[in-house]
């Protein structure tokens, strides 16, 4: 009976330590992902900043520009291009939306970014694009991959449409959390004018062509990106624009068009550093705390298994004397 009960808490052992690793390097890549159907919205701040007037073609000071960033899972989209793609992907329709002090739209830049929910490569298929111009992005965009790794990645540049290193400078702790801190230089590149301009009548498709004045960017792209789950829970930017020569300047070389340090608000750090607390703790039972503990169940069982086997196999004592009273036959007179 000890035997039998050793025997099947043997298999157990091996069942649970077999399962640690299947969960960890299995069933893991294949079960974390990022939903379809997320949505997320972010509003970025730059107080105070320098912002073209686009009346007297001159910067001025403003107190603040505001910049509100949504990500739309496009749930239809995405179930179609996975039918040819063959994996799960996920399409978010995203939007930039400056706006000056006065509530007045800026520029407003739509994209759309098609990745795979497990690993937020990119998947390259029809609709990939920015501000309406088809694109093909290389390296990441908005977020990580899941266990963040503490090396440089590249990242997509939807200003420049083009992708770049940004670097891993070191290991911080933000609002209680420890983050990976990353940072991303573009330097001043020439880059399109967005397609809806906040001057009436204006087409940007053909401001270059008819003036022949050029926008160009340059920014300081900063992230405190949390490593269990690869989502940012901070991110700013020093942001620089410029209109560059031609007739629309009147002469001039350059002019302003924006500058600013570009910070997310605070209350929309607050509820960011909340939600990926909270998936942390998801994404940390899958990847460790529960093959952690099934390894652990595991060699305890096993443990157990050879103590009832040691006691099954310890030889018995020799059996205990009789006496010769016992053992005689009675005597009859």
């Amino acid at each position: 009976m000890r035997r039998r009960a050793g025997l099947v808490l043997l298999a157990l052992a091996v069942f649970f330590a077999a399962l640690a690793p299947l969960l960890r390097w299995y069933a893991f890549p294949r079960l974390a992902k990022i939903p379809a159907g997320q949505y997320q919205e972010i509003v970025l701040e730059a107080k105070p900043a320098a912002l073209l007037d686009y009346g007297t073609l001159t910067a001025k000071e403003v107190e603040k520009v505001t910049i509100v960033q949504t990500l739309k899972g496009n749930v239809e989209e995405s179930e179609r291009i996975e039918r040819s793609a063959g994996r799960d992907v996920v399409v978010w329709d995203s939007l930039s939306y400056v706006q000056g002090p006065d509530g007045k739209m800026v520029s407003q830049i739509p994209e759309r970014y098609i990745f795979d929910a497990h690993s937020q490569e990119p998947v390259h298929a029809t609709g990939e694009s920015v501000d309406g111009d088809a694109v093909r992005r290389e390296g990441i965009e908005f977020k990580w991959p899941f266990l963040t790794e503490k090396r440089d990645y590249t990242y997509f540049d939807a200003q420049a449409r083009t992708s770049a290193p940004i670097h891993y400078k070191g290991t911080r702790t933000f609002r209680g959390l420890e983050v990976y801190y990353f940072e991303q230089t573009i330097p001043w590149t020439k880059v399109p004018y967005p397609k809806k301009m906040p001057i009436p009548g204006v087409d940007a498709t053909t401001l270059e062509k008819q003036t022949g004045t050029t926008r160009w960017y340059t920014t300081k792209r900063m992230f405190w990106v949390e490593p269990v789950t690869g989502a940012p829970v901070n991110g700013e930017e020093v942001h620089k624009e410029e209109l560059r020569g031609g007739t629309l300047l009147g002469g001039r070389e350059k002019v302003t068009a924006f500058a600013g340090h570009v910070k997310m608000r605070d209350d929309y750090i607050d509820y960011t550093v909340e939600l990926v607390s909270s998936q942390r703790r998801l994404v940390l039972l899958m990847t460790s705390r529960l093959p952690w503990g099934l390894l652990t169940l595991g060699g305890g069982l096993l443990t157990l298994a050879l103590i009832l086997e040691a006691r099954g196999r310890r030889p018995q004592g020799p059996a205990p004397a009789t006496s010769t009273a016992d053992t005689e036959p009675a005597r009859t007179s």
